[in-house]
């Protein structure tokens, strides 16, 4: 919910610290712990760093291992992987990656850095801290590695400690950095070149800006090839509009593993396949054989069915024989039967010829039949028809017959009632107009109540308009000229909001 840059980083990952390392985090507590609390505190930022960007946080082996040998080689000292292995390999979660707290635990175990002096450890973890976490990227590492500057004034040269991170080269008085003398920003117009030696000045290289150059003085040779190097580094890195060389370092290795893990799974992949096809070569060629074996067995079964049909067809052929000389005397007697049958065939046509012309006959006679039954039950439907007419037209004058007996009934009872609704208003509009003469009466003796009330009113009025002036008399003294006028009229006026307070409440 925090916005990059609205906040210190420094503080926020120190309260952060405090908040989580009081329950998680346990040292030794009889003071033989590898690291120092604030140690800790720098390697649980590295682990934070360069942990996975999923929760909660782990750090795979191969980042762990990273860590661990740039911790060892700030210090001169080989890390040893396979005791590392070991230990990830014997790790209940060691396989998936370690949790900060069991990363602490295992730096804190000494196994990695058995024999080597507490202070050495806080250096190396403070060095990679700022390579890390402060994108330092190159330092000066011991009191001899300052460098020499030129000064641009003074022309003079002054021995300063030098800090590059990848957008500003700063130099201080000391290797404390606290009084900070200059910096020089980096941006990719930016460029590094080696100089000859001169002014008696060895080793000797210059960056230039758009403002200004700068001219500076290594050591030795070893000295100013690295830093040319970091400074050209830092060039690229604003070049391609990259903040941090370690996040694009973490990006690649992330990048690496995956491609790692991608190619591991394809060869998996792929040597599953060929297994899958040697199998299937395996059964195709046990198919084969099968298939081999059974083409012999069909062969020999095709040879012995071959013989079996020749033997059945010679049988066949004879017995074919003898059916068709018994075919051929069977011929000899249908013939003779044909002629007989044929004779009989003849006299069978003509009695069909006759029963069919008897047939038409008895048909016509039956449609006939037919509509004269049709005919006799049109007739007797329309008379059923004409008889429900009838029925029904005699059943709707009685219905009339009631309904206009049932409306006359009606009818008077409506004029009784009306004659009693009409003698019921009458009544009222009489006692109506009794009320009205009463009510007249009543408004007559109120107008005079009323004008009486005026006439005390004015009269009320008269009276206190003489007790003001009254009054204003006795209030004020009677003074020379104009000025008693003016008096009574002032007093007059004074109590004139007496008068409508007394006015309104008379009304």
């Amino acid at each position: 919910q925090v916005e990059e840059g609205a906040f210190v980083k420094e503080n926020f990952d120190e309260l952060c610290w405090t908040l989580t390392a009081k329950k998680n985090y346990k040292p030794d507590r009889n003071g033989n712990s590898v690291i120092s609390h604030q140690d800790a505190f720098k390697l649980w930022c590295l682990f934070n760093f360069l942990s996975e960007d999923k929760y909660p946080l782990v750090m795979v082996p191969d980042e762990v291992e990273y860590l661990l040998k740039k911790i060892c080689t700030a210090m001169n000292v080989e890390l040893n992987s396979c005791e590392l292995d070991d230990y990830l390999s014997q790790e209940p979660q060691g396989q998936g990656g370690l949790t900060v707290w069991q990363f602490l635990d295992m730096v804190n175990s000494g196994r990695f850095l058995r024999g080597i002096e507490q202070e050495a450890v806080s250096m190396a973890v403070e060095e990679v801290y700022q390579e890390v976490i402060e994108d330092v990227l190159k330092q000066a590492r011991n009191p001899h590695g300052y460098l020499w500057k030129k000064g641009q004034l003074r022309r003079n040269w002054s021995e300063r400690w030098f800090t590059l991170k990848p957008s500003v080269l700063s130099y201080y008085m000391s290797e404390e950095r606290k009084e900070k003398k200059g910096s020089i920003a980096l941006d990719k117009h930016c460029c590094v070149e080696v100089l000859p030696d001169r002014d008696g000045k060895r080793c000797m290289f210059c960056v230039k800006t758009s403002s200004r150059t700068y001219e500076m003085s290594a050591s030795d040779t070893r000295q100013r090839q690295e830093w040319t190097l970091a400074i050209q580094t830092a060039i690229r890195l604003q070049a391609e509009g990259k903040k941090s060389l370690h996040k694009d370092l973490k990006q690649k290795r992330r990048e690496q593993r995956e491609q790692r893990e991608q190619r591991k799974a394809a060869k998996e992949e792929e040597t599953q396949r060929l297994k899958q096809l040697q199998e299937e070569k395996e059964r195709k060629l046990q198919e084969l054989e099968l298939l081999k074996e059974a083409q012999r067995q069909a062969e020999i079964l095709l040879q012995e069915e071959e013989q079996r049909r020749r033997q059945q067809h010679e049988e066949m052929q004879r017995t074919l024989e003898i059916q068709l000389r018994e075919a051929e005397e069977a011929r000899a007697s249908m013939q003779a039967e044909m002629v007989l049958k044929e004779a009989e065939a003849e006299r069978q046509r003509k009695r069909i010829l006759e029963l069919e012309e008897m047939q038409e006959r008895l048909q016509e006679a039956l449609q006939q039949e037919v509509k004269a039954r049709q005919d006799e039950e049109s007739v007797r439907y329309a008379q059923a028809r004409l008889l429900a007419e009838e029925e029904e037209k005699l059943k709707q004058l009685m219905k009339l017959k009631e309904e206009q007996e049932e409306y006359i009934i009606k009818t008077q009872r409506e004029k009784q009632v009306l004659k009693q609704e009409m003698e019921t208003k009458n009544k009222i509009l009489e006692e109506a107009q009794k009320q009205l003469e009463e009510v007249r009466v009543n408004r007559q003796r109120v107008d005079q109540d009323v004008m009486a009330a005026q006439r005390k009113l004015r009269q009320a009025s008269t009276n206190v308009k003489h007790w003001n002036v009254q009054m204003n008399r006795l209030m004020h003294p009677i003074g020379p000229g104009d000025k008693r006028t003016n008096v009574s009229s002032i007093g007059f006026a004074g109590y004139q909001p007496l008068l409508s307070r007394r006015d309104s409440s008379l009304k």
